[in-house]
């Protein structure tokens, strides 16, 4: 059974001040969007909106820090749910009226959000050439030793299937996201000393997908058959993968 109904899934890219205009202009770019207007106190925080469907990619400024990426749960009731959470072993980082955030047992950053009726989930992008490609999932890196710990951890947080072995591959477990939402949760052991995230974009021709992303000042990292490991301008890391845009699966 669920800790909580998560009614909505979005990914966070957070950016030190001195890197958010540019790097909200290439992210902006390469998923196809454009930028709502600035909200939030001191006006952190923007959407990057799709051309048809709710945003499910947000971005924010941050103060202090490298940045990085976490996850926003929307659900009915933030209160009832951090409670939940604290029990299966999350904490509370910080508490706000609509926004509660938190950290997993291994240390992934993610917020209990408030839902605001989001169910429209968006259709991946067309690009000249006919390739098609969405940026539709993040990868939690989890250090090999808490790896079993923390995919119960969102298997029991979400009541969503953990599924083995994507790929054919030990170390790649995903959770089996409701139909409706546009953000898949992949989990990834990694030999890392900290836990970590980066986002994913599924594409049919990845190759032209990659030129793409390098007219915009991106850079390959490494090639690994079904994904290649990029870095955007200031050297976050992402990747590009051959999943299917609309399934988001591997081929076959």
């Amino acid at each position: 059974m669920a800790v909580t109904s998560v009614r909505w899934l979005s990914v966070v890219l957070d950016f030190p001040a001195d890197e958010f205009g540019d790097e909200v202009t290439f992210w902006r770019a390469i998923a196809g969007s454009t930028v709502s207007p600035p909200r939030g106190e001191k006006r952190q925080f923007a959407s990057l909106e799709p051309f048809n469907g709710d945003p499910h990619l947000l971005v924010q400024r941050i103060d202090h820090g490298v940045g990085g990426v976490h996850l926003d749960l929307a659900v009915d009731d933030i209160v009832v749910s951090a409670a939940g959470a604290q029990e299966i072993g999350a904490a509370v980082v910080s508490w706000a009226d609509d926004c509660i955030t938190m950290t997993s047992p291994a240390g992934f950053v993610f917020c209990l959000v408030v839902w605001r009726g989001q169910s429209r989930k968006s259709r991946p992008i067309r690009w000249p050439g006919d390739t098609i490609s969405i940026i539709d999932q993040v990868s939690i890196d989890i250090p090999s030793r808490r790896f079993d710990r923390e995919c119960a951890f969102w298997e029991a947080l979400t009541g969503w299937e953990v599924i083995g072995g994507s790929g054919g591959r030990p170390e790649f477990r995903h959770l089996a996201r409701p139909e409706h939402l546009a953000v898949r949760i992949l989990l990834q052991a990694t030999n890392s000393g900290a836990i970590s995230g980066h986002v994913d974009l599924a594409s049919t021709h990845p190759a032209d997908e990659v030129a793409r992303h390098e007219d915009w000042g991106a850079e390959v990292v490494a090639e690994h058959g079904d994904w290649t490991v990029m870095a955007d301008p200031t050297g976050r890391p992402y990747c590009i993968t051959a999943r299917n845009p609309r399934t988001g699966e591997l081929p076959g």
